[in-house]
């Protein structure tokens, strides 16, 4: 059995703090994955931001339901999942996702929680699994299933190290001249050659 594992936002979905960044002018909020590797350091500067500036659950809800899959992305998720199975492996929140997933057709996502306090405020965050995107590929690597992964920022690198097959996916210029052994495409036209590649070769004996 072949699965292909897929990354979130910056791959399907827009980056959701840039969106939140943008309608609420704080600059700071733009920070991704793709420019701090450390996800605890980020997320605590994140929340840190929120409780700063009294930004709620429902302040973000508000704009993330504004918001729509990338240009293709819809498409794309439909034609691989005629090909293969397909897992989403995020480090978004399931209190962002719902709505997006609905507009993506609701494909299977596995991802984080947050820790919401009476008045709406996010206060925490609990991670499913630490490198939870390694690990997952690790457990299905352990059924015997054949894993292809795929994203664009640092938090996505072990998961497509431990597959063993994937690319990038539209990365930033650092994370491609890092880690120039990986091959990086930008369109989805790109990606699904990439995968149908993978799904075509002959099966290990």
């Amino acid at each position: 059995m072949r699965l292909i594992c897929l990354d979130l936002e910056g791959v399907l979905i827009p980056e959701i703090w840039i969106a939140f960044s943008e309608a609420t002018g704080i600059p700071e909020l733009r920070l991704t994955t793709r420019d701090e590797p450390d996800y605890d350091k980020l997320m605590r500067f994140r929340l840190e931001l929120l409780k700063k500036n009294g930004l709620k659950l429902r302040d973000i809800r508000r704009v993330i339901n504004g918001m729509d899959p990338l240009e293709g992305a819809k498409e794309f998720i439909k034609n691989l999942k005629e090909r293969a199975q397909v897992i989403i492996l995020s480090d978004t929140y399931e209190e962002f996702a719902r709505p997006l997933m609905a507009k993506l057709g609701y494909p299977t996502l596995f991802c984080n929680s947050f820790v919401i306090a009476e008045d709406g405020s996010i206060v925490d965050y609990k991670l499913r699994q630490r490198d939870g995107k390694k690990h997952a590929v690790a457990a299905f690597k352990s059924l015997n299933i054949e894993v292809f992964a795929a994203g664009d920022s640092f938090n996505d690198l072990a998961m497509i190290r431990e597959a063993g097959n994937g690319c990038l996916f539209r990365a930033p210029e650092k994370i491609r001249k890092d880690h120039s052994d990986l091959v990086c495409v930008d369109t989805f036209d790109g990606l699904l050659s990439q995968i149908d590649r993978f799904l075509s070769r002959q099966a290990p004996a």
